[in-house]
């Protein structure tokens, strides 16, 4: 339906400005990714068309895709799993990726930004469910790998990425996104630029526990449409 982006983006910004309200943030705190992966091309510019400022993709080669056909300028965020083989791919084409988990990772993507003369943010994963099914480091290893990442050139690490379990019921992230928070906070100023947490179904919580970036899909586009690339990037 024509205008329903446009209406849903704003629905989301209106919830992320009252759940920032009520623990006395100002909405201006939290960035809104507007999460396309699986969407079209027209939709994506529909988005943009209606005020989205930060685009977030899960995969390398779709993210290329959009990127050849868009010349708006937004800032692009890879939010789903990266492959070190891709890694060269996704320092050329994202702004901010939220998922390094690994000083091997780290290394290969501070190469080819240092080769493209790119300064890229980065956000350490953190495995906050303990879930095996998800990727991140361990709680405990967050803060040694993003000392790690300060050591690089061509990146810049920014600050924490992380899910909670999934649940119907928001409340229960809660706990896992305070968990998040306390090991941001605890990390030298330096590296507290971004606090990346909360989806379509939990963003409000975790707007109210601190989030910085919220990463909103469903929320704004509907469900999920079915993806026709083959790539093996995970889908958070």
């Amino acid at each position: 339906m024509p205008g329903e982006v446009a209406r849903n983006l704003q629905g989301v910004r209106e919830r992320i400005a009252r759940a920032a309200s009520r623990v006395g943030r100002s909405p201006d705190e939290v960035t809104l990714v507007v999460v396309t992966k699986t969407w079209p091309t027209e939709v994506v510019r529909e988005a943009i068309a209606a005020g989205a400022e930060h685009i977030g993709e899960n995969y390398v080669q779709e993210a290329r895709e959009k990127r050849a056909q868009i010349p708006d300028p937004v800032t692009w965020h890879l939010i789903g799993h990266l492959q070190s083989n891709k890694a060269g791919q996704a320092a050329a084409l994202f702004d901010i990726i939220h998922t390094v988990d690994s000083l091997h990772l780290a290394e290969r993507l501070s190469r080819h930004a240092v080769a493209a003369g790119r300064n890229l943010e980065v956000l350490v994963e953190v495995n906050i469910s303990g879930e095996a099914s998800k990727f991140g480091v361990a709680p405990e290893e967050a803060g040694a790998l993003m000392d790690a990442l300060g050591a690089l050139p061509g990146i810049r690490p920014s600050g924490l990425m992380g899910m909670p379990p999934f649940s119907a019921d928001p409340e229960e992230a809660r706990p896992y996104f305070r968990r998040l928070r306390a090991l941001w906070e605890a990390l030298p100023p330096a590296y507290r630029r971004h606090l990346s947490m909360g989806m379509s179904g939990d963003f409000e919580v975790a707007v109210e526990e601190g989030a910085t970036l919220v990463r909103v899909g469903s929320a704004i586009f509907g469900p999920r449409r079915a993806r026709a690339t083959g790539t093996h990037d995970r889908q958070p």
